[in-house]
């Protein structure tokens, strides 16, 4: 394939808020001195807004005040942000830039990218691929070809916009990030919730050789999808996404769970394996959540030499220190009763200036917990609250760094 010109008339039956919103866009991107003079201001942030308005059109000063605060919140996803065109709802469904280039890795030749927004996944894609972009948006559509000018991948990027369930000629490989965010405050949790939803997704399973399915790492995702490999990645400690892999591009387990930035990976069934309960070692370990989510804790326990603590908790426990991304790691400093007077009495006797409170499954109220708590030294501590045995203790710890 080769890149499509600029989607002046794609969508000729686009709202006219959404042919509105494209000639701001146009507008702003042809007027780069606006986003010089925000970047530059030291003063107010209403001395700003008046001068601008004295220069420059109000739908152009909204436009241009708004992109900046996007682009300052969307550092911690895209090393380029700075450059990159967004909006609220794309920038924050967007998938972060090491999430997409891993999931990129999969695909070959030409891919779909479907309900593409700002175009992060489509960027990764095309570092690897040839990629058509779809979005019903027009204003997406543009914010995609101009990202994709910003990671030089636009040569191997053409742009869409329609339906995507009016598609007929879909093939190959495809990629799809379905909306969450239609009819809702927030995001949907329930799939059935997605648009396009559950029917509509497992008809593309069916046209498509193979590709992958962006879902809520938090979703409803279990028994919907058949025959898929679900592959939850973390990222620096937070589980991001839920990815339904099917057709030929799909592993050969039903579970994956990925921890970035190491990459570490590891696959199985939650059943395959079950790890021995023990009492609480030299050192307690906080599996990745994106382990926890998989259902894959006993099958890390098993690979590290771990055992669990208890049946209905995560936690897990040994005498020997692990060099894994699959687990925090915490050297035990005490086991207490679940008693705020034990817990206080302990701390009037430590080094501690400052807590990280930790729970799984014991309801705390952990801010209104570290008020009361008598903390006298200038180290870091941890607090952590967990069923053990089957009963619940709070064990007081330190943080280990990884080995």
């Amino acid at each position: 394939m080769t890149a499509a010109s600029t989607n002046d008339d794609a969508n000729p039956e686009g709202t006219e808020e959404e042919r509105e919103e494209c000639r701001v866009l146009r507008e702003l991107r042809e007027t780069p001195e606006i986003l010089g003079l925000i970047a530059d201001w030291k003063g107010a942030e209403l001395g700003l807004q008046s001068r601008l308005r004295r220069q420059f059109p109000d739908a152009l000063v909204r436009a241009a005040m708004s992109l900046h605060e996007l682009r300052k919140r969307a550092a911690s996803k895209f090393t380029r942000s700075t450059e990159m065109w967004f909006d609220r709802r794309g920038m924050e469904q967007s998938t972060a830039e090491p999430v997409a280039r891993h999931k990129a890795r999969r695909f070959k030749e030409s891919v779909w990218d479907l309900c593409s927004g700002i175009g992060g996944d489509s960027i990764a894609l095309a570092e690897h691929c040839q990629v058509t972009a779809i979005d019903l948006n027009p204003a997406s559509c543009l914010r995609t070809e101009w990202n994709a000018e910003v990671y030089g991948v636009r040569d191997r990027l053409q742009t869409r916009c329609a339906d995507v369930l009016a598609l007929g000629e879909l093939g190959g490989l495809v990629h799809i990030d379905p909306d969450r965010r239609v009819g809702t405050e927030g995001k949907a949790s329930r799939i059935e919730n997605y648009v396009p939803g559950v029917p509509e997704l497992l008809d593309l399973m069916s046209r498509c050789r193979g590709g992958a399915i962006k879902v809520g790492p938090a979703s409803n995702f279990g028994g919907k999808f058949p025959n898929t490999e679900i592959e939850l990645i973390s990222l620096s400690g937070e589980c991001k996404e839920a990815t339904v892999w099917f057709g030929e591009l799909a592993g050969r387990q039903p579970f994956r769970a990925t921890v970035l930035p190491s990459g570490e990976t590891i696959s199985g069934h939650p059943l395959d394996a079950v790890a021995i309960q023990a009492p609480l070692g030299r050192y307690l370990f906080d599996p990745d959540p994106a382990v926890v989510r998989a259902g894959l804790t006993d099958l890390v326990a098993q690979q590290l030499g771990l055992n669990r603590l208890d049946g209905a908790e995560e936690y897990l426990t040994g005498d020997n220190l692990v060099s894994s991304g699959f687990v925090q790691t915490f050297e035990v400093l005490a086991e207490l009763a679940n008693n705020e007077q034990a817990l206080r009495a302990w701390l009037r006797t430590s080094d501690f200036g400052q807590v990280e409170i930790k729970c799984r499954h014991i309801p705390i109220q952990a801010e209104t917990l570290r008020k009361r708590l008598p903390l006298p030294g200038n180290q870091r501590g941890v607090v952590i609250f967990a069923r053990i045995g089957g009963k619940s203790r709070i064990v007081c710890a330190r943080r280990v760094a990884s080995i």
